[in-house]
């Protein structure tokens, strides 16, 4: 039996830091550790101090901010009244998962690191600065670190005698045992039929609101490659409250046919119902599923089986497969070895879950129902930026959806989850209801009336600031300046009217960028958009326009509006190249207006960052 007690702590927003940390629990119990993993913030953080082996798995997200799920713990670990002793009987580990390309790489990590020395804590092993630009992903630098990691845990926690590490082609325990049932039951809970219309408290993960949706229109030119989406649901009664900046989360829900091709493969009988019992007592059953649960609900509701199989699903599908040459494929794959091979199977096409299993027909169909929840992650909600204020739109919340769709090289194209049902519903063919909630998001807007915000949302990056001048227009706020980019005036310059008449009332300046306009022969310069008076047939324009060449163009206003008028600059959009390509307009106009040295650019915009005066909220 297990001894020797170690607590993984994980603060995820998008799932991959609770894999990692479950990667952890099952390479401890198979060292014969007692483990227990949980979210930060569903752990009582005042007993840390009692803790004496604790490894921390953490994530970074939008402006080095911790994930939703430890906020609270992060609150309090950085408390200044908590003495430099608290932790000194805690050794401890810190893995970090972050991605390179963003300005505040591993903040989080790096700074609960410090943070734990300085109340005492001993440090294992440095760091480990999990990066998903590496070709490999975060496993690049995980792989090496956990073998040096668990040298030292066996160190402090040797294995009793007579014991050795489970290998890892036995199969531990499942977290949960399902109990199949005779017969479907009479009723149905709360949680089967779905959240509640009217719930009694604010809506939340565990409880959202079933929101009408009220239209859902494409907002982009029928010959644009892509479909973009405003839909618009009511949320009357929700007791729903937002402000511009806030984000709406949805949990989507796989396809019919999705459902049924898996239930198939696998063979189950979708109708069949089942309960939950966990196998060991700290481990709950999931809060979103009913009990008891049909196989369809699960599948069609909690089971991510359009999501890209991370190595863990490898690992397990290998120690559950009677088959001798799919589970030699599996174990390649679940290696550190097959790492590329991995990448190149699955990563890089976007394999799916559900496409695996497929490939693997004798591994699948021999899946015990108990693993399923080992095997398969839950599906994630989705944030969306809220694009409408509630001054304007009163009980009405709006979203501007781009519909993910790509070829990889398999043969059916790639389809966001959410992004691709959503696009499905269609209110006019009768009542759709979509479970949402709100949350905070990055981004905070001056409350001061007289503060200017130059705004920069490129695409659907625009979403959050349309929110944020109906706000302030509807409170008499007039400095407003959005610099808006598109490929095309008549095929995604969205809100175009919207922005129009704003402009004609003096409550927006508003300068736009067409990356592959067509123009003609042109007469002067016309509105700050560039578009003159054409004179000739239309052609592509030579050079690619963006809104970084916008903000360059227009730098004597954006320094006359930071420096002398105290402006906040907010910018979002795709994460790729424009924030680093902004921030180098941005360094440029400083020296170039403002007279400042390279160094003193870079501090000025430093000093924007730390107070909040430049911010953004970007999405990969």
């Amino acid at each position: 039996m297990p001894s020797s007690r170690l607590l993984v702590l994980f603060g995820s927003q998008t799932g991959t830091a609770e894999d990692v940390s479950e990667r952890l629990g099952r390479e401890a119990r198979r060292r014969r550790l007692d483990c227990r993993v949980q979210a930060l913030d569903s752990y009582p953080v005042v007993n840390l101090i009692n803790e004496p082996l604790v490894i921390f798995v953490c994530a970074t997200t939008g402006q080095g901010d911790p994930p939703d799920n430890m906020k609270s713990f992060w609150r309090f670990i950085f408390r200044k009244n908590l003495p430099s002793t608290a932790l000194c009987q805690m050794d401890f580990a810190v893995l970090g998962l972050g991605d390179s390309s963003y300005t505040k790489f591993n903040f989080v990590a790096k700074k609960l690191y410090r943070r734990l020395l300085q109340l005492g804590g001993a440090a294992l092993l440095p760091v480990c600065l999990g990066d998903d630009q590496h070709e490999l992903g975060p496993d690049a630098a995980i792989d090496p670190w956990l073998h040096d990691l668990w040298e030292k845990v066996l160190e402090l926690c040797p294995m009793p005698l007579g014991l050795s590490v489970i290998p890892p082609e036995v199969p531990l325990p499942s977290k949960f045992a399902l109990q199949l049932l005779q017969e479907a039951p009479r009723e149905c809970s709360a949680g089967q039929r779905g959240a509640r219309t009217e719930p009694p408290s604010s809506p939340s993960e565990l409880q959202p609101f079933l929101a009408r949706m009220v239209t859902n229109q494409r907002v982009t030119g029928p010959s644009h490659f892509q479909d973009v989406r405003l839909i618009e649901f009511d949320i009357s009664g929700s007791g729903i409250s937002f402000v511009a900046g806030d984000v709406v989360l949805i949990q989507p829900e796989n396809t019919a046919r999705h459902v049924q091709h898996f239930c198939q493969v696998l063979g189950l009988d979708p109708d069949q119902y089942f309960t939950l019992q966990p196998r060991e007592p700290h481990v709950p059953c999931p809060e979103r599923l009913p009990q008891p649960c049909s196989v369809r609900h699960l599948v069609s509701q909690y089971l991510d089986i359009a999501s890209v199989p991370r190595r863990s699903f490898f690992e397990l599908l290998a120690c559950l497969s009677p088959h001798e040459l799919e589970r030699e494929k599996l174990l390649e794959f679940s290696s550190a070895a097959g790492q590329e091979a991995l990448h190149e199977y699955c990563s890089r096409p976007r394999r799916t879950i559900l496409e695996v299993l497929c490939d693997f027909p004798h591994s699948a169909a021999a899946i015990p129902l108990d693993y399923l929840l080992d095997l398969i992650p839950p599906i994630r909600p989705r944030a969306f930026s809220i694009a409408s204020s509630l001054l304007a739109h009163p009980a009405r919340l709006q979203i501007l959806v781009a519909v993910v769709q790509y070829q990889t090289r398999l043969k059916e194209p790639r389809r966001g989850l959410c992004s691709s049902w959503l696009a499905s519903l269609d209110p006019a063919q009768g009542p759709v209801r979509v479970p949402l909630w709100v949350r905070p998001g990055s981004l905070t807007l001056p409350q001061t009336p007289d503060t200017p915000v130059i705004m920069v949302g490129p695409g659907t990056g625009v979403a959050p600031f349309r929110a944020a001048i109906q706000e302030r227009v509807a409170q008499g706020q007039r400095g407003n300046f959005l610099f808006f980019g598109c490929r095309r005036r008549d095929q995604d310059f969205y809100w175009e009217a919207e922005w129009t008449e704003l402009e004609q009332k003096g409550c927006l300046t508003l300068v736009t960028a067409f990356s592959r306009e067509q123009v003609g022969v042109c007469r002067g310069l016309g509105r700050v958009c560039g578009a003159g008076v054409q004179t000739h047939p239309p052609v592509l324009q030579e050079q690619k326009v963006y809104v970084q060449h916008r903000l360059r163009e227009r730098g004597p206003l954006v320094w006359e509006l930071l420096d002398r008028r105290g402006a906040c600059f907010c910018l979002a959009g795709n994460a790729k190249y424009m924030p680093a390509d902004v921030s180098e307009a941005l360094l440029s106009i400083f020296q170039g207006e403002g007279g400042l040295s390279g160094p003193d650019a870079a501090a000025y915009l430093a000093r924007l960052q730390r107070t909040l005066r430049f911010q953004t909220e970007t999405w990969a």
